[in-house]
């Protein structure tokens, strides 16, 4: 008898519990499905109300911003309008070329390699204010046109100049072969009669002191320059 009121105790107590967990479970699936209802409501409506961002910004936006330092330096200058225009060479007077005809016949010599020296005389006389063709006769009657002549006191090149006398005139990188260069030799001679005129006051006592010829009473040497002066004049202004 006691047995049979215990177990019937028990199934009481058994079935109370299996009705609450029923109850609890049926109360949690409730709710779960009442969240899962207001989620589907609420979720497209939140992501309605979020902009939409291009694809491409959306990019540029995740990637890191990196600062590159232009080096403008390196950059490729800018090239000009126009080509600049190219620096025009000197060239012989129409005189003077005439007058470099004439010597190339007369001692025969190479016309091309008097261009040099008779444009050297044509630059040193418009800045010396001296006649071109003065230092052309004189580069006539002391070598006839040898740039390589040297005579028996140490005199060099066309004009025959004396290299202890004028290193000076030469420039900072003056040495013994300087004066064999035609024009350095026309430069510095034409320096030299320069000198001669003014230390002395006339073209003629100028011309003596080139010679070295100051002592003679009859100034011959001055007299053989100015005739070959004269008649290169005569062949520069033969048209």
């Amino acid at each position: 008898m006691n047995i049979a009121t215990k177990l019937m105790t028990a199934g009481d107590r058994l079935g109370a519990f299996l009705a609450h967990f029923a109850h609890g479970a049926m109360l949690t699936m409730g709710l779960l499905s009442i969240a899962a209802l207001m989620a589907s409501v609420f979720e497209p409506q939140a992501l309605r109300a979020l902009p939409i961002m291009p694809i491409t910004e959306a990019r540029a936006s995740m990637a890191p911003t990196l600062e590159v330092a232009v080096d403008e330096s390196d950059a490729p200058e800018a090239l000009p309008a126009t080509p600049p225009r190219a620096v025009p060479q000197a060239t012989l007077s129409d005189g003077l070329a005439r007058v470099g005809a004439y010597v190339a016949r007369r001692y025969r010599v190479s016309e091309t390699a008097l261009q040099k020296s008779l444009l050297r005389a044509q630059v040193s006389g418009k800045q010396l204010g001296i006649d071109p063709l003065l230092i052309v006769a004189v580069m006539a009657i002391e070598s006839s046109f040898n740039p390589m002549a040297e005579s028996t006191v140490g005199a060099q090149g066309l004009m025959q100049v004396i290299p202890r006398f004028h290193m000076d005139k030469i420039g900072p990188d003056a040495h013994e072969t300087s004066l064999f260069d035609p024009e350095t030799n026309v430069r510095v001679g034409a320096l030299v009669i320069k000198e001669g005129i003014r230390r002395y006051g006339s073209l003629q006592r100028g011309l003596q002191y080139y010679g070295g010829a100051l002592k003679d009473p009859e100034a011959r040497y001055a007299k053989k320059v100015l005739a070959m002066k004269q008649r290169l004049t005569k062949v520069a202004e033969d048209a």
